[in-house]
This record gives C-alpha cells, structure tokens and sequence, in this order.
C-alpha cells in the first residue's frame, strides 16, 4: 500500500518517524508493504534521508492511482478540505489529524468517502494518542451514550495546573506555557475554548448521530478565571478545568458547552493535570468509561494517525459504524434554557448576602477570600442566572465571578 502525506510539520514528520521505525510491527498489522511515496510541503527539506519523496504540486498526487492512502496533517479548513475531497471522490482512503476540518466539514467528507466506498479516518483529531473515535463507534456500540465530558485541551489544563499548584495568575501560567512551548505565540485557540469546542463538537456529532457546528455552541474559555476562584473551588472541595461536555436530555435534546467548570474531587477529571486530556463517556450499558494520556505532541498524534492508516488499508469499504449525518441544529436546546448550577463570588456585604438570597433562595455557602462571599446556586437555567446575576450587578452588588458546576 502506497501513502501519501499531505503536510511535513510537526504531526507530518511524527508520521514519517512512527511509519519508519515501527515499519516491521505496523505492516505486520496491515497485512502488507507499507511505503511512503509522496510528501507534499511548499518547503525544501534537503537533508532529510528522504528528501526525495518531497513534491510541491498536490496534481502529482492526484493523478497517480498508486496511492491508496492521503494522509492531511495539513490543518485549517482550506486548501485541506479541497484536497481531502478529491482524494474521497478518486477512491483514496483519508486519514486525517484536521479538528478544524472535522468539525467544519466531518458530516460531508464522512458522506462523500461513502459514495465512494472508501474511509474518511480521524482518531487523531481528538485527545492526540487517547483512542477515543473508535471507542466510540465501535467498542461502546452496544450503549446509547448520554454524557461525555472532557479536558480536551491541554495548553488550558497545563496552566490550570499552574493557577491550582503553583498559585500563578492567569498571565503568568500563560506565559510559562508559551516558554515550554505548550503555547502559541497567539494563544487565542486554546484560552478562549476554540480547541476544545471543535473536539466537543466531533465527539458529540459521533455519539448523537448528527452533525454539530462550533458556530452553535456557546464557547468560553479560561482568560477570566482567577486565584480566588481557584481557592474558592479548593474550598468547595474540587478543581477549575476547561471543559467541552454534551448531555443528552429527558426530551431527547442535547445540552453541549465549552466553559471552565468546577469539578469534584470524587471525579476522575479532578486529577487529569499539566499537557494531559481525560474524556468520561457515560454510557447506559457500561455506565462512566474514562480515557486518559497525552492529547498532543508530535509521536502521540503520529501514533493515531497511523492506527488510522492500518485500518483503512484493512478495511473492505466503508467502515459504516464511523457515520453520522447531517445536522440543522433544531435537536440542541437553546442555550438559554440548559440546566446549570454556579459558583458565584460577590464582594462581602451583609447587602450583599441578604440580595443574592432573595433573587436565589437556599443556597450553599463556599469559604470565600478575605472580603468576598462564595455560594452554589441551586440547579436553574443559563438564562435565569444570567437574569438574577444581572439584577444582582443592577442592585450594587459586586458581582467578582461565576464558575459553574460540573453536572456529575
């Protein structure tokens, strides 16, 4: 089998690497020669043992029926998407580490490898190394998931990490992530939820059925989180962790947000620290199931990508269980309604305490820093707690930081 690679950076040259040095174990499991035949990359690499792979023109790779395999680990939307599809639509299977393509164009490319009885594969899209897409469609087959949620990002969970154990700010653990190179330059991606969200949205597309765009899910990240929302969530007995979770609902209709969120030391996310992921798939046969590593790097992702690469050249056609159809949105409940409970930090008055009562009842009380007062609503909606926080800030009440609870 003859593969192409579409993209020789980091994830690119961690393909190269896993496919040579584990050539013997991987074709073992194929079933066949495996060979690279092309890389494409607008660079020069003219000291690399296989410079001579390198083209500069996808036609070249278009156009030979040699290659059985396209491997994107290009990333963005375009020109991946444009190259994906003509792949599909000239009977190449596709493995793929684009989130952003999966996210954007997952429902259409899974439609077009279909017609064209070939595979559209992305493991690696999701968790790095963390097998997670095929767990899901395959190995929890049998259950109609009704939860996941994950730490899906781990420049967010590293500086997290750094807020909890060492105390930091914000700007200072995001610095110290930018210097280990867990961070980009412009680390926008990762801290407002983008990242996450994609990933959220590729799991739940899998797990519902349908497709689910970024644009539909309300997304924030961790850039407002403090050290005293830290130590208020240490007080109530957990952790502050970005997390993307989709629930299905009594009525059949799916909750799914991106956003920091308290999680109790008695779940297994609480302890997913530093660069790792962990996702927790609620099942109704098998109940909580946990997948935990490392969600990036560059062996990590190679590595999936090439379990990717072994199941297409296995495959006999469509791989039909890794399907999911299109979607309008009309399944999601409109954000405003989902079910939410919340820390809220208020700056300490008895003004204060006598007024959030009254707009929120019975409420428990979280030991606050000097000067401030913590407490958990109880269970409401996005959109009532937005309404009596409002009416809290209308009411000269300093309203200092709301961090909802993971629903367990």
């Amino acid at each position: 089998m003859k593969i192409a690679i579409l993209g020789h950076g980091v994830v690119g040259s961690g393909v190269v690497e896993v496919l040579t040095t584990n050539r013997s174990g991987i074709e073992k499991k194929a079933g066949c020669p495996v060979e690279i035949k092309y890389i494409l990359d607008r660079k020069d690499f003219p000291d690399l043992p296989y410079s001579h792979l390198f083209v500069k023109d996808f036609e070249v790779i278009a156009a030979d029926p040699e290659v059985d395999v396209v491997v994107e680990v290009m990333g963005g939307v375009e020109p991946a998407f444009t190259f994906v599809s003509r792949s599909l639509s000239a009977g190449k299977n596709v493995v793929t580490s684009n989130k952003e393509l999966v996210a954007a164009k997952g429902a259409e490319l899974l439609a077009l490898a279909a017609r064209h009885n070939v595979n559209f594969l992305f493991e690696a899209s999701v968790g790095g190394g963390i097998p997670i897409i095929k767990p899901l469609h395959l190995c929890l087959g049998a259950n109609e998931i009704t939860a996941i949620a994950g730490i899906l990002n781990g420049t967010t969970n590293f500086i997290l990490t750094k807020m909890i154990r060492g105390k930091m700010a914000f700007e200072e653990a995001l610095a110290l992530a930018q210097q280990l190179g867990y961070a980009e330059r412009d680390p926008s991606a990762d801290v407002e939820g983008h990242d996450a969200c994609r990933k959220i949205c590729i799991l739940a597309s899998l797990a519902f059925g349908s497709h689910i765009y970024p644009q539909w899910v309300h997304t924030e990240g961790i850039t407002a989180i403090t050290p005293d929302d830290v130590a208020c969530a240490a007080a109530w007995g957990g952790a502050i962790k970005l997390i993307g979770q989709a629930r299905l609902l009594e009525d059949d209709k799916l909750a799914i947000l991106v956003s920091p969120a308290l999680v109790s030391r008695d779940s297994q996310l609480s302890t997913v620290d530093d660069v790792y992921n962990g996702i927790l798939v609620r099942g109704n046969a098998t109940g909580d199931v946990m997948f935990y590593g490392k969600g990036a790097g560059k062996l990590p992702t190679a590595s999936a990508v090439v379990s990717d690469i072994i199941d297409a050249i296995r495959a006999e056609g469509t791989i039909h269980t890794l399907q999911w159809k299109d979607g309008d949105g009309s399944r999601l409940e409109p954000f405003e309604e989902c079910p939410v409970s919340a820390l809220v930090r208020l700056e300490s008055s008895n003004q204060a305490t006598a007024k959030f009562h009254v707009l929120f009842g019975e409420a428990v009380s979280v030991t606050a820093p000097k000067g401030q007062v913590a407490f958990i609503t109880p269970r409401t909606t996005e959109g009532e707690l937005a309404r009596k926080l409002d009416a809290l800030r209308e009411n000269d009440v300093k309203v200092l930081g709301m961090v909802r609870v993971l629903e367990e």
